[in-house]
């Protein structure tokens, strides 16, 4: 492949895939953190200060492996797309910096007392770090989206001389696609970190690590997954009807609609073929797409045919659009059976603890799956309506490019590797630590025998 918007595209995907992953946990898991600092304040049970020392590791290598695939994308914009900044910089630039100085700030500062100040802090200077540490997550969260979904909803600016100039700073954050995006990205946080916890958990427990405190975490982890996924099924649903009402393109792709029809069949799986403009081995429920989107069974929903030239590749949309809702399928599935058999067990039945073992990164798969279709179905635009992704696009050389993607991918996947080895080696540490402890007890009791 020698195209060098098309490489670029990829290397920017490579570094964005690559970087969601662990902005996606540290959101939620400092949240989860202050839970577990908060109940042992309450109850003074020594399991939930337990939890929280184990997994405030998790999130400190989280955090760091965040920052440092956060810098590499910000080059980006420079190197790959000089075109963006020219044009929308009046408005990506101060959007960028609001989340380095409250967000950013907010969490370096506070992440050493909440990492090693335990010991050195009243407790509760440090119950007060995490709390700042987990809304600082969040705070920068919100800039970010605020940023991206103006991308797809452009507002409240004007173009003077080809650049966008801000009108109205209210409705540029809060423009009409944020607070279903951020909402749905947020719940998509809690959701990899309740798996990702269970997960861990259950491979503890499965390694023979009955400790209460990884009980809990395990509850903890089941509990929030099986409240939290039937609202963000809710929100993805109010989500994907703000997306048809500002970019029926976008839906079109994800349903696999080539030809704009009444009473659209909701396709539970097809072949798009781009070149016939048709789909093969389609299955499907007839007239559900026009219920769900337009709560009308003979609703009319506009095809591909409707936007020329303007529009996403069906064939990425529409399959990532149900890699991410058949995962939230089984994480329904798992979190509710979970959730019944603790509450009826007290701890989980071994193939429980193995399927959630499977899970644990289900998070992941579903969010990169849902940000490929939200952003591969902005094309061809970079700025819906008003910036092309072709005219945003630097002049490297193609070779240049290609060789810096394959040191990306090469570096990226060594360190995703090492990060899922990492926990579970501490996982298995952690458990280890807790038998070895309990070796000299044991002894002596043999010994006083």
């Amino acid at each position: 492949m020698t195209d060098p918007l098309m490489l670029a595209r990829i290397q920017f995907a490579s570094n964005i895939t690559f970087h969601i992953l662990f902005p996606t946990i540290s959101i939620a898991l400092g949240w989860v953190l202050l839970f577990f600092k908060l109940r042992h304040g309450k109850t003074g049970d020594a399991k939930w200060a337990e939890a929280y020392q184990f997994w405030v590791k998790i999130f400190a290598l989280t955090f760091a492996l965040g920052v440092v695939s956060g810098i590499t994308m910000s080059f980006q914009f420079g190197t790959n797309w000089p075109g963006f900044m020219q044009t929308v910089g009046n408005i990506a630039g101060p959007l960028l910096a609001y989340e380095v100085l409250t967000a950013f700030f907010l969490e370096a500062t506070f992440l050493g007392i909440m990492l090693f100040g335990a010991q050195r802090v009243s407790n509760r200077v440090h119950t007060l770090a995490t709390f700042l540490v987990a809304a600082g997550t969040t705070l920068s969260a919100f800039w970010i989206i605020a940023l991206n979904s103006w991308m797809h909803t452009p507002v409240g600016f004007e173009m003077i001389d080809g650049k966008a100039h801000a009108v109205d700073w209210l409705a540029i954050i809060f423009n009409p696609s944020m607070p279903y995006r951020l909402t749905h990205m947020l719940l998509a946080s809690g959701l990899t970190v309740a798996f990702l916890v269970a997960g861990i958990s259950a491979y503890r427990w499965l390694r023979g690590d009955r400790a209460a405190s990884v009980i809990a975490a395990l509850r903890t982890g089941v509990a929030i997954a099986a409240l939290l996924i039937p609202v963000q099924i809710f929100v993805g649903d109010m989500h994907g009807l703000n997306t048809l009402e500002h970019q029926p393109a976008k839906i079109a792709a994800m349903e696999g609609i080539w030809e704009t029809e009444r009473g659209a069949p909701l396709l539970l799986f097809a072949v798009p073929d781009a070149k016939e403009r048709a789909n093969h081995l389609e299955i499907g429920i007839p007239r559900l797409a026009s219920l769900i989107l337009k709560h009308d069974v003979d609703g009319e929903l506009k095809g591909i045919d409707a936007f020329g030239d303007k529009h996403p590749p069906v064939t990425p949309l529409f399959f990532g659009f149900r890699v991410m809702v058949g995962t939230g399928v089984l994480m329904l599935l798992f979190s509710w059976m979970g959730a019944w058999q603790l509450k009826r067990n007290g701890e989980p039945a071994p193939w429980l603890a193995r399927a959630l073992v499977v899970m644990t990164f289900s998070g992941w798969l579903a969010t990169v799956a849902g940000w490929y279709v939200t952003e591969i179905g902005r094309q061809p635009y970079l700025v819906q309506g008003v910036l092309t992704t072709a005219q945003a696009t630097s002049t490297v050389p193609a070779p240049m490019i290609a060789t810096t993607l394959a040191m990306y991918l090469s570096l990226y996947a060594v360190l995703t590797l090492a990060y899922v080895t990492v926990l579970f080696f501490l996982a298995r540490k952690a458990g280890y630590g807790k038998h070895e402890a309990l070796a000299p007890s044991m002894h002596t009791q043999l010994a006083n025998a």
